[in-house]
């Protein structure tokens, strides 16, 4: 069991370069999948994709890609070829980007002989709020935006999704349990809230329907990160017992 929940906690690497990275890999031999975000991705580049590999690890690019079509369609080839496991777009880059992607990563993976990743949909980003989609243009509320671009990016054939933990139960009535559902914005009762504004307890999110949590700081940054984690995990099984 403990393992099984293990498995749904990705580590953000929330880091500046590839020393501080090996640390973090170092003090969580535990953890499966850990997160390359844009600044540590921008900063290190493949290499460090490379280094969460050397040490068994499973990649979850988080690049929130959105550019044309034929574009994004490269990036993915290229992270197909890396051998990520998850890899997210902004489905705000609609339909067509989205449908490329899909393509573009099945007939790579094929020719390659690699691993399909799950190519994950960025609906709204946990630091936004109502006020903060009205300021940009959208008069949709924070939960109207991202339900209908949740079903546009099923609609293409994406697979997962990210977003707030608050729109969990949302996606779960609308879309069923076919849809993985990865969840930023996780902090543990005993942890701050920091910049996320829509956030929840690991606890809350898997028993709403959340698939994977995105955890950072919280355990990177405790002093003991794999005690950190543990008392997550320990957390997640309490939670399910209960129900």
């Amino acid at each position: 069991m403990k393992k099984e929940l293990a498995s749904k906690i990705i580590i953000a690497l929330d880091v500046k370069n590839k020393e501080e990275a090996r640390k973090v890999l170092e003090s969580l031999p535990e953890a499966r999948v850990f997160k390359v975000g844009l600044e540590l991705f921008t900063a290190e580049g493949p290499g460090m994709i490379d280094l969460v590999k050397s040490f068994g690890k499973e990649i979850f690019l988080d690049l929130k890609l959105h550019d044309i079509p034929n574009t994004v369609a490269g990036a993915v080839r290229a992270a197909v070829k890396h051998g990520v496991s998850m890899l997210t777009l902004h489905t705000s880059g609609g339909r067509e980007m989205m449908k490329k992607a899909v393509e573009t990563a099945r007939e790579t993976a094929e020719k390659e002989n690699k691993p399909l990743p799950l190519l994950l949909g960025v609906t709204v980003l946990t630091s936004l709020k109502d006020d903060d989609l009205k300021e940009i243009g959208f008069s949709a509320s924070t939960r109207e935006q991202v339900l209908r671009l949740a079903r546009l990016a099923t609609e293409a054939g994406i697979e997962g999704l990210v977003c707030s933990p608050q729109e969990i139960d949302l996606l779960r009535a609308e879309l069923g349990q076919g849809i993985k559902i990865i969840t930023p914005g996780i902090r543990p009762a005993w942890a701050e809230a920091q910049d996320q504004k829509r956030i929840m307890t690991p606890a809350e999110a898997v028993q709403k329907g959340a698939d994977f949590l995105v955890i950072g700081r919280p355990i990177t940054q405790a002093q003991q990160p794999a005690e950190a984690f543990s008392r997550v995990v320990t957390e997640l099984e309490s939670a399910i017992n209960r129900t």
